[in-house]
């Protein structure tokens, strides 16, 4: 599993309160990006590995991953059938920019119409609509 990356870096500890350990002020901090990745998208990284698992025999079906991940058997279905959107599709979702404050634009719920289209054009054609507008929440 180790892919034999080694990360080394120095953290330095001072004493607070009643001797609890605390970062000391002042240490360098690592730079974090404006924005956060979208759930979908990690949803969707979260599909193809979980494929993956399946794939390579280290889980038998949706309901063990349910159970390892502590989630119902239908909220692993909802993962996994963005597996059956068109590879461009998955591919932009991969990619989606960071949303740098509030609610994400694309859920995984505005999805769900496009992943049950079977036909790959249509669902092409459905996910430029939504991109396009940004997609209002019509919950």
């Amino acid at each position: 599993m180790s892919d034999g990356v080694t990360v080394q870096f120095q953290v330095h500890f001072g004493r607070g309160q009643k001797g609890q350990r605390k970062l000391r002020p002042g240490v360098a901090k690592i730079p974090v990006g404006p924005g956060r990745i979208p759930r979908v998208a990690r949803l969707m990284a979260l599909a193809i590995r979980f494929n993956e698992l399946i794939a390579a025999g280290e889980v038998r079906d949706y309901a063990d991953l349910a159970r390892l991940g502590h989630v119902s058997r239908a909220r692993v279905t909802q993962i996994m059938n963005l597996l059956n959107l068109a590879p461009d599709i998955q591919e932009a979702i991969l990619f989606l920019p960071e949303t740098p404050q509030g609610t994400d634009p694309i859920t995984e719920r505005h999805l769900r119409p496009i992943a049950a289209e079977a036909d790959w054009g249509q669902q092409r054609a459905m996910w430029g609509e939504l991109s396009a507008v940004g997609c209002p929440d019509s919950a």
